[in-house]
């Protein structure tokens, strides 16, 4: 059984256990406050009480074979790198952070954590693409350079099926799925495409830009790229976590930092 720690219970903290509770993994949580914790209290396997500015407090709570420990510690910017280098120093596999800046962020990483999440701005880059460009639906950027969309059939390609398309040789792109009048399906080679379809793709930044030109009426190749750089900037590819068996840790002690 997997098991999780998140310390500091702001917005992003609690959205994150809001999705593991109810999952078979073990969760602990710590927070300064009291009132946050009594809230999750009988929902997660071990709550705490704490400041973590002081590394023996980290020692005491987290055990050095978690799986993942998550950082939310809201504007309380110097703890945060702080205890990310704590945890570095305990031997946590997976350090992953909440950021408030780009400076933020890069003293993070430098001290040791695995993953940097910027709630705001990644929200910002899955949306602000559709609104400027009529042919995007969906952005989801995956990794370093590759990016999930959903995108419009280009006109050229209208009546032509998969294996015609070639979409793979013409535009190193890879067709996963097509949503036709509301009804999603994977695609077969012999798949005709028609002017109601919207394509689930796969591929890197430079290529799916390729292909959304040529689905863009009255707007240039230059438009796009540039609107691409905008809001979809470098992503670290997540680092996957290796299964544990982390023994179960003892009931919540309350430890005042």
């Amino acid at each position: 059984m997997k098991q999780f720690a998140i310390i500091g219970l702001s917005t992003f903290g609690q959205r994150m256990l809001d999705e593991l509770i109810g999952s078979s993994a073990e969760i602990l949580i710590v927070d300064r406050d009291r009132e946050v914790i009594d809230l999750y209290r009988d929902q997660v396997t071990s709550a705490y009480v704490a400041d973590v500015l002081k590394e023996e407090t980290i020692r005491k709570i987290i055990p050095a074979e978690i799986d993942a420990v998550i950082i939310d510690l809201g504007d309380r910017v110097e703890t945060s790198i702080l205890l990310v280098h704590y945890l570095k120093k305990l031997g946590v596999r997976r350090i992953i952070a909440k950021a408030e800046t780009d400076e933020h962020g890069e003293i993070l990483e430098i001290v040791g954590a695995h993953q940097v999440v910027f709630p705001n701005k990644e929200a910002a880059r899955r949306v602000a693409p559709p609104l400027v460009l009529s042919t995007v639906f969906n952005y989801m950027p995956i990794s370093k350079g590759l990016v999930m969309a959903e995108v419009g059939v280009p006109p050229r390609l209208l009546g032509k099926s998969l294996i015609e398309a070639d979409l793979r040789r013409n535009f190193k792109i890879n067709a996963i799925a097509v949503s036709r009048s509301g009804q999603e399906e994977f695609v077969s080679p012999a798949y005709v495409f028609t002017d109601s379809d919207i394509l689930l793709v796969v591929g890197r930044e430079e290529d799916l830009s390729q292909f959304s030109t040529t689905a863009i009426r009255g707007a240039g190749r230059r438009d796009f790229v540039s609107v691409m750089k905008r809001f979809f900037g470098r992503n670290r590819p997540p680092q996957d976590a290796q299964p544990s068996s982390t023994p179960k840790p003892s009931g919540p002690p309350k430890i005042s930092g």
